[in-house]
């Protein structure tokens, strides 16, 4: 199949028209991931745009999102497939109802089965294969990664009843993790990796002007500067760039033109997710920086 993007320029340009901005390096990631047909492992702090990046790559292809979100105490049967047991038990019935009687060949075939994302993702038939997010697998348990080893190494899924299946084309796996536990070496030797930082000020900008149009300059502006001096504080959840977009929502909400320390205070609850974070946002705000009640 010829690939799907010529170069990693043209990444950041399809992208960019699906209303997403990647940088350099983010856009070689997914070029390089597209193009060698392996799962890509994003990791970075919440909410700069990693889950995203998958909904983007997504509406740039024109192929469907699958997406998994990952938890703890997820299982095999809530990822990968599961038997559809009231049909099971209906079909049991209806057989002994004609005197028949089913065996387990008969109850644990494809009519039965029921897709889980994974699965999903393998059984596509489609112009283009879809886009599997896995979503947070930071959050599932060790025991879930193992799982995925076969997935992630052969495109394929076995069942025990069925056999193997074995995706047509290998879907395009986008993993994503923030970093709240360590995950294992051998998940990460099946993927190729990105670590996805805060976008620059003038990339935020950017952002913010695309996503937030009743904005005008300056508000933009200065909640960009703002934002990037709180993040060097010790914050709990530094605010991410979906945060920031929220907030300078809701700064537009209230008619702010300008960022002055009353709208600040009005809308907090958009960038500070912790008491603690509050207080040190708020502390800032009063900090010899401050000149005629700017922050």
């Amino acid at each position: 199949m010829a690939p799907v993007f010529a170069d990693p320029d043209e990444v950041r340009r399809r992208l960019d028209e699906v209303g997403y901005l990647v940088d350099e390096g983010m856009a070689a990631a997914l070029f390089f991931a597209l193009a060698l047909g392996q799962p890509l492992l994003l990791e970075g702090e919440p909410g700069v745009g990693k889950t995203t990046a998958a909904k983007a790559l997504a509406r740039a292809l024109d192929t469907p999102l699958i997406r998994l979100q990952c938890y703890e105490g997820l299982t095999a049967s809530e990822a990968l497939y599961e038997w559809n047991h009231q049909r099971q038990l209906l079909a049991i019935r209806l057989a002994e109802a004609r005197h028949d009687h089913l065996s387990d060949a008969d109850l644990f075939t494809a009519e039965f089965l029921l897709e889980r994302p994974i699965l999903r993702a393998v059984r596509h038939r489609g112009p283009r294969p879809p886009v599997l997010l896995i979503d947070e697998i930071d959050r599932a348990d060790d025991e879930f990664e193992a799982l995925l080893f076969e997935f992630l190494g052969e495109a394929s899924v076995t069942i025990p009843e069925l056999g193997t299946f074995t995706a047509e084309r290998p879907p395009i796996v986008v993993l994503t993790s923030n970093r709240s536990r360590d995950l294992h070496d051998a998940l990460r030797r099946r993927c190729l990796y990105h670590w996805i930082d805060f976008p620059s000020p003038e990339r935020a900008a950017e952002i913010l002007r695309r996503s937030v149009p009743a904005a005008n300059e300056p508000l933009i502006r200065s909640a960009t500067e703002f934002i990037g001096r709180i993040r060097r504080f010790d914050l709990d959840k530094a605010p991410g760039m979906a945060e920031t977009i929220d907030w300078v929502a809701a700064l537009s909400a209230v008619g702010a033109t300008e960022l002055v320390r009353e709208d600040v205070v009005r809308t907090l609850s958009a960038i500070a997710k912790t008491p603690d974070d509050r207080e040190t946002i708020l502390a800032a705000l009063d900090e010899p920086t401050t000149s005629r009640g700017n922050p």
